[in-house]
C-alpha cells in the first residue's frame, strides 16, 4: 500500500509514477479530493476540541469561585460541543475509510532503476545463461511428448476439472516431486526456513498482500467461509508477520514453501493453452524474504541469484530480464524474469518472477521492525519463485529428450528418481 503521508506531502511521486505504468490517475484525483476534505475536518475537530478545553478550564474556575450556576451552563454548552466533535470525528473516519479503501487499488512506485517501457516488449534482458540445445533430431513439445510415454493425460484432466487441468502418471509424476524436493533441499542448504503453510486464507491475509481488491477475478473463492485458495504461497508466506514488530538483528529472514497454487487465469483465453505452461492448478517452490530498506534492493539481487541456481545445477539454459514500468506487477517496485529456454515455443518462456515489493505489503499488513535505536519502521518484503515445477518438469522433458522418445534425468536429479532415463510406460 502506498504510503499516503509521502501521497499528501509530494503527491507528484505518484502521478509520476501511475504515468510511468499506463494507470489513469483518476483513483489518485480521488484520493488527492478525500484528503483535502480529510484535513478540513480534522482542522475543525482540533479547533472545536480546543474550544472545549477552554471550557472545561472556564469550569474549574466558576466552581473554585462558587459560581455554580454559571459553571453548570458552560457544562451544557461543553456537552454540546462533545456532540459537535463526535459527529465530524465520525465523518472524518468516514473520510479515512474511503481514502485507505481506493488507496489498496494503486500499485507500488517502480523504483529508479526500474526502465521505462510501455509494454513486455520494452523489458532489458540482463544476462544469459547456458546454449540452447543443438538437436540432430526433430524434437517435440511436452504436450506431444508427454501423452506418448503415457505420463500426461490432458483428456482426463479436463474429465475431471475441466480445462487447464492435467492428470500426471508414473515417472513424470515423481519427477514433479523430485523437482519439489530437490528445490527445498537447495534452499533450506543456502539458509532458508521452511515452511508448511495453509492454502486457504482468509480475506484479510490475501488482501495484506495485494491480490485484494484489485485482482478478484483471478482467485478461487469458498465464499461460505469467505476463504480464498492460494495463486502463491507468497500470499501465506508474505502474511506471516502481519501485526508483529521483528527486531532488526532478525533480519534478514528467509523463508520457502512449496505448495499447489489456484488461478482462473480470468481473461486469459488462447494464450498457452496448450500443455503445461498455464493451468488452473501448478505446484511451486516459492522464495520469500523479510528484510531491512537499506539492504533491499542488494538482497534483490540474491534472492535471484537463488532462483537462478537451481536452472544452473539443472543444466538449463535461461534468460533474466528486469521488467519495465508498464510490465511491472502491482505491488512491485522492481522485478526480475528468470526466462527458460522452450524447444518447443523456440523462446524464452517465464519460470520465476523475482520482485521487491519494498514496504508496499507490510504497511497492508502492519509489519514493522525495531531499530536498534528503538525507532520502529516498516519491513520490505521480497519474493520469487525458486521455481514453477510445472514449468521446469516442461523444460527438462523438452531439452533433456532423445531420439527415441525417452527422457534423460539431469544428473542432480538421479538421486531421486533413482534412473537415469524415463522411458515409456508399459
Amino acid at each position: 500500500m502506498i504510503d499516503l503521508k509521502l501521497l499528501r506531502k509530494n503527491p507528484e511521486i505518484f502521478y509520476e509514477a501511475l504515468k510511468k505504468r499506463n494507470y489513469s490517475t483518476e483513483i489518485l484525483d480521488k484520493i488527492v479530493e478525500l484528503d483535502r476534505e480529510w484535513r478540513n475536518y480534522v482542522n475543525i475537530v482540533n479547533n472545536l476540541k480546543a474550544k472545549r478545553n477552554e471550557l472545561s478550564k472556564m469550569v474549574a474556575k466558576l466552581k473554585a469561585e462558587g459560581k455554580s450556576e454559571e459553571a453548570n451552563e458552560v457544562i451544557t454548552e461543553s456537552k454540546k460541543l462533545g456532540d459537535e466533535i463526535a459527529q465530524y470525528e465520525a465523518k472524518e473516519k468516514e473520510l479515512e475509510d474511503q481514502m485507505y479503501n481506493l488507496a489498496l487499488y494503486i500499485p507500488n512506485v517502480p523504483h529508479e532503476s526500474v526502465p521505462v517501457g510501455r509494454d513486455e516488449t520494452e523489458n532489458v534482458e540482463v544476462r544469459r545463461w547456458g546454449e540452447p540445445r543443438k538437436f540432430d533430431f526433430e524434437p517435440k513439445a511436452h504436450w506431444d511428448l508427454g501423452p506418448e510415454l503415457g505420463m500426461l493425460d490432458f483428456d482426463r484432466g479436463a474429465k475431471l476439472s475441466g480445462s487447464r487441468f492435467t492428470v500426471m502418471f508414473g515417472e513424470i509424476a515423481k519427477l514433479e516431486r523430485a523437482l519439489a524436493q530437490f528445490m527445498l533441499d537447495t534452499h533450506t542448504q543456502n539458509g532458508y526456513i521452511e515452511v508448511n503453510v495453509p492454502h486457504l486464507v482468509k480475506r484479510e491475509t490475501i488482501t495484506a498482500t495485494g491480490q485484494l481488491p484489485k485482482f478478484a477475478e483471478e482467485l478461487y473463492t469458498c465464499e461460505k467461509d469467505d476463504l480464498f485458495l492460494i495463486p502463491t504461497a507468497e500470499v501465506s508466506l508474505a502474511a506471516l508477520h502481519i501485526d508483529e514488530i521483528l527486531e532488526e538483528n532478525q533480519l534478514p529472514i528467509r523463508y520457502t514453501a512449496f505448495t499447489p497454487c489456484y488461478r482462473r487465469e480470468a481473461g486469459s483465453y488462447g494464450k498457452d493453452v496448450r500443455g503445461l505452461i498455464r493451468q488452473h492448478q501448478f505446484e511451486k517452490v516459492e522464495l520469500v524474504w523479510y528484510t531491512t530498506p537499506e539492504r533491499s534492493f542488494e538482497d534483490l539481487e540474491q534472492l535471484t541469484r537463488d532462483a537462478e541456481k537451481i536452472l544452473q545445477l539443472l543444466g538449463l539454459p535461461y534468460r533474466v530480464v528486469a521488467l519495465c514500468t508498464g510490465d511491472l506487477g502491482f505491488a512491485a517496485a522492481k522485478t526480475y524474469d528468470i526466462e527458460v529456454w522452450l524447444p518447443s515455443y523456440n523462446a524464452y518462456k517465464e519460470i520465476s518472477s523475482c520482485s521487491n515489493d519494498t514496504d508496499f505489503q507490510a504497511r497492508r499488513g502492519n509489519m514493522r521492525y525495531r531499530t536498534k535505536d528503538g525507532k520502529l519502521n516498516y519491513v520490505h518484503t521480497l519474493n520469487g519463485s525458486g521455481l514453477a515445477i510445472g514449468r521446469t518438469l516442461v523444460a527438462i522433458m523438452e531439452n533433456y529428450q532423445n531420439p527415441d522418445g525417452t527422457i534423460t534425468v539431469p544428473e542432480v536429479l538421479r538421486p531421486y528418481m533413482k534412473t537415469d532415463v524415463i522411458r515409456p510406460m508399459k
